[in-house]
């Protein structure tokens, strides 16, 4: 039951990832005349509501987050979305080991960036003040909180980690 409840949990975490980076994330990438004028609104807005700079703005080092985004991830999250929905997919265990791995390390610069970095006040205003800094980490910590669980579940689930799999694991920890 509780396995299912997780698989749930990361079904939804990987459908809803699709819009965000299709509509949102990848607008630091792709030129301006790609996207609607809605969608252009919804990331001002978002970028003034929580004073996140860097999606209007990014820093080289964001931009090559993204990047990854869109040629590693983005084509992952579909078959992610599947495999969850559907349930006990043992073959989705290697891939979310590499997924989750991958974008937990990139949230630790990420967050470690929204905390501590001084953020210009113009033309984009970042976060200023903590209150304003922790609302802006709010945001980005389920995309490391949901990975750390994947991958804690693709490690130690007998759903996704197979006996004999952790058989083998030990004997070659032995040898």
């Amino acid at each position: 039951m509780a396995i299912r409840v997780l698989e749930i949990l990361f079904f939804f975490y990987f459908s809803s990832h699709i819009p965000i980076t299709l509509l949102i994330d990848l607008q630091a990438l792709l030129p301006a005349d790609v996207y609607p004028q809605p969608a252009k609104d919804l990331l001002k807005w978002y970028a003034e509501a929580f004073r996140d700079p860097m999606v209007l703005d990014p820093p080289a080092w964001f931009q090559s987050f993204i990047f990854c985004e869109a040629l590693f991830q983005l084509p992952f999250f579909p078959v992610a979305a599947f495999a969850f929905l559907k349930g006990g997919c043992k073959w989705i265990r290697t891939p979310a080991i590499i997924y989750s791995a991958h974008v937990a390390t990139t949230l630790v610069p990420i967050l470690a960036h929204i905390l501590f970095s001084q953020f210009p006040t113009e033309p984009h205003a970042g976060p200023q003040t903590p209150r304003q800094r922790w609302l802006l980490v709010s945001i980005y910590a389920p995309y490391l909180l949901v990975p750390v669980l994947l991958l804690l579940t693709m490690l130690t689930s007998s759903a996704y980690n197979s006996p004999a799999s952790a058989h083998t694991a030990r004997a070659k920890k032995r040898s």
